[in-house]
Parts: C-alpha cells; structure tokens; sequence
C-alpha cells in the first residue's frame, strides 16, 4: 500500500511512497544494530559537534524546510518555521548538557561506588503528525547524544518529513544507520517492535495506539515510554490578570489549528469573571483569520485530513445534540481542504462523550464554577493528565492548584508549553514516562550501579 502526503489545505497529491518490503526493513534493523556497535564509543564531543551542525542546518534553512511541514498537515507557515528554530534549540540543549547529564554519579557507600548511563541500542520512536518536525526531535537529540541509535516510523500522512529529518542527520555527519526512517504501514510496526535487535520503543499518539503498543512491549520486556494526548484545563480565578488570560487562553486553543496535545481545551472559568472572559474569548476566536496556512497572515490553517475534519465534526454535532450550546462557530466550513470554524461550546452535560474525551481541533469547551474546588474537580475529571494552565494571583490558590491538579504538568499564569530545560509527560491516560530535560535523555539509559570493593 503507497503512504501518502496529501495537502490538507486543498486534497491534492503531492507525493506517494511504496511502503519497505520486509527485505528493506531487515537491512535497515542490520545496519541500526551494526551501527550501534561503535556509535556508543564516539567521543561525546564528536556526537556535540554533530548535534550542533544539525541545529546550524535548521537555523539557516529553516525557511526552506518550513513549506514541507505545512504541505503535508497544514499548519501556518510561520508556525512550521517556528517548530523547525525549536528543533534547533533542542539539538543545542543536548549538545551543551549531555556530558552533565551522562556524568557518572558518586554514591555514598564504605566501597568506590557509583551510577553510570549507559545507551541500551536501537530505539523505535512512533510519531503523530502534528508535530511532525519537533516530536521527532524532542527524542533525536537526546537519543542520539546518549549514544543510542534512533528508529523512527511516523506518521503516514508526512513522508517527506520523516525523510527531510533524516537527510538532515545525514548531512550534520552523523554515521549512516544511526538514524533512519522507517517509511512502513502501521500493520508493520509490531514486527519491527519485536525484533530482538530492537530495545526500547516510544510512542506519541492516541491511547488506543498507546495500548497497543504498551502491550506488546510489556511482552517482549522492553522499556517504553508513551505520550497519549490530553484534555488539559485552563483555569481562571477572579484575581488574574483578565486581559492576559483571555489573550493567552485563544493562543493555546488555537495554536497548530487547535491540534496539540498539550493545547487548553476545558476552560474552567469563576462565575465572578465568567460573563467577561467568554464575550473576551468569543471575540478573540472570531478575530482569527482562515486561510492558506502557505500565507504569513493566515492564522488558522485546515486540519491534517478530511477523517481528522469528520471526527472533529461528529464529536461537536454529538455534543449539541447531548445538550451543550454553541457559542461561535460549530460547522466544518464549506469548499475544498479540512477547515473548521473556530468553535465554543458551553453548557456541555457531564454525561456526554464531548465532557471527556479530547477534541483534536478549534473547538474549547467553558465551564463557570463558583469556587476553586468545583474548578480543581472539574479539571480532574477526565481520564487525561497531561498539562494545566490555572491563573491567579493569589498565592494559597496556586499553591492549591499546583499540589491538588493531577497533571504532568502545571503552568501558573502561563501557557502550557514544551521545552528541552523540562521534563515533559502526563499520567492516567496521558501515558508515562518523561521526554526531555535528564529525565528524557535518562529513560532509554541502562542505570548500571558500579561498586569498586575497597582493597583487603
């Protein structure tokens, strides 16, 4: 069956791939399990000097890189030259911290004792469209700092990205086979998991794929880390900055077409300050322009297919006809390409699906409450933990929302977002394990306790 990248924005072809033969994939496991014989002993300054040439490449043609990411799932242009400089600072992270990160640690003991990081081999990264340049090197750049070797399927909606970040390691002088694409069908995957020359998998994408996943690692005994979206709360209190919640709380609905896992979707707002912040926020989301996500003006580009359209479409349609009241938008707009209208809705009944599950897309769900528990257990029930964003300026509140929120993790007067100085990841649903900071580079690292008895 061909993989396919289809251009959102109107449904045209741009390019299709024959998916790798099982000959194709096992010389590809050959060379990532060869390669991983001697790429551990590359001095850590060498793998440095790799890591900050392939930040230099995004850096200097990011402009030229950019037009793939939205061509093939949709976002703004200026979106997609954004998340390509981010790549570069995550190289550069790793780049500049690897050595303290792999340094070994003392352990007090009566003998020599310490921990050492030691890289365990070829690792298997399953990646989601959305992000189809910074999910990919948010594990890249540690994997390959640590001395691991990177396997990456992604998703089949974004081919030439997969290959594009490929060509990039290639060309910063990374060895042949210490990072390749893996351009196969999702029914392929579970062989490529199960090869012993294989060691660890990670996954960022629903949870039905999550399980799936983590299934079957379980079985084989190998580490995995999985990162499964959320329906993060935002949460806004009577004392906040009014005027910087409202501007903050459109952005992080609206930011990648509404399609990020860690984007505000359940806004959780004080009765005191409800009836301001939705006229606020209805405005704000009315503002957005629509458009070509190729023009540098087009705030809100198409969604990344017309199944993610109809999906999105349907959860909004059920929520209606459960109950719930459309504020703005609520329809899939006419013409060609996966666009939809800027959507809220309020009044949402708990018993409906729209009450919990993720809504991947332009759609927020307000809530009013009248006291801070009624915010915190709205924000909690939901089987998701990723991120929550909570605004006050009240120190016992946020001390409250930091301690009580069941997230991965918590931004008090701030947008939820990713960075490679943090660790990264969410409970319940949300899956486990962390990505980046130490944390992320230390998940696929072999702990090795090392004592050095004392001479007798």
């Amino acid at each position: 069956m061909a993989i396919e990248s289809i251009n959102p924005a109107n449904g045209k072809l741009l390019r299709s791939f024959e998916a790798l033969t099982e000959e194709a994939i096992a010389e590809k496991l050959a060379l990532a399990a060869e390669t991983f014989r001697t790429f551990p002993a590359i001095p850590l300054e060498q793998r440095a000097l790799w890591m900050n040439k392939l930040a230099s490449l995004l850096e200097q043609e990011a402009d030229e890189i950019a037009p793939t990411l939205t061509l093939e799932m949709g976002k703004p242009i200026h979106a997609a030259r954004q998340e390509v400089l981010k790549c570069a600072t995550a190289c550069r992270y790793y780049a500049e911290n690897a050595a303290r990160i792999l340094a070994p640690e003392p352990i007090a003991t009566e003998n020599s004792s310490y921990l050492r990081w030691d890289p365990i081999g070829p690792v298997l990264a399953i990646m989601p469209w959305n992000f189809p340049f910074w999910q990919v090197f948010r594990f890249l750049a540690p994997a390959l700092m640590a001395g691991n070797v990177g396997l990456l399927k992604h998703s089949p909606n974004v081919p030439q990205c997969a290959l594009l970040i490929e060509s990039l390691v290639r060309r910063a002088g990374f060895p042949r086979g210490s990072f390749q694409s893996l351009l196969i069908e999702t029914e392929q995957t579970a062989a490529v998991l199960a090869d012993p020359r294989v060691a660890a998998v990670t996954l960022t994408g629903s949870v039905r794929a999550g399980m799936a996943v983590a299934e079957q690692a379980g079985r084989l005994i190998k580490k995995s880390v999985l990162e499964l979206g959320g329906s993060d709360p935002f949460i806004v209190l009577p004392s906040c900055d009014l005027d910087a919640a409202v501007e903050t709380a459109v952005r992080a609905r609206l930011i990648n077409n509404g399609q990020s896992c860690i984007a505000a979707k359940r806004f959780i707002i004080h009765e005191a300050i409800y009836d301001a912040f939705e006229q606020r926020f209805i405005a704000g989301m009315e503002a957005m322009k629509i458009g070509d996500p190729m023009k540098e003006d087009t705030d809100i580009g198409p969604l990344s297919s017309a199944k993610a359209a109809e999906t999105l479409e349907q959860q909004v349609n059920d929520a209606i006809a459960a109950g719930a009241r459309v504020l703005t938008g609520g329809q899939r707009m006419l013409g060609e390409g996966n666009y939809f209208e800027p959507t809220a809705l309020t009044d949402i009944p708990r018993t409906s699906a729209a009450y919990r599950e993720e809504l991947f897309g332009p759609v927020a769900m307000l809530f009013k409450v009248s006291t801070i528990d009624e915010a915190i257990e709205i924000a909690n029930d939901t089987p998701y933990g990723l991120g929550a964003s909570a605004w006050t300026r009240e120190p016992a509140e946020q001390q409250r929302l930091i301690a009580e929120i069941q997230a991965g993790a918590v931004f008090i007067n701030a947008m939820v977002a990713s960075d490679p100085r943090l660790p990264f990841g969410g409970i319940k649903h949300s899956g486990y394990g962390r990505e980046l900071h130490a944390l992320g580079m230390r998940e696929f690292l072999n702990a090795k306790t090392v004592v050095l008895a004392t001479s007798r």
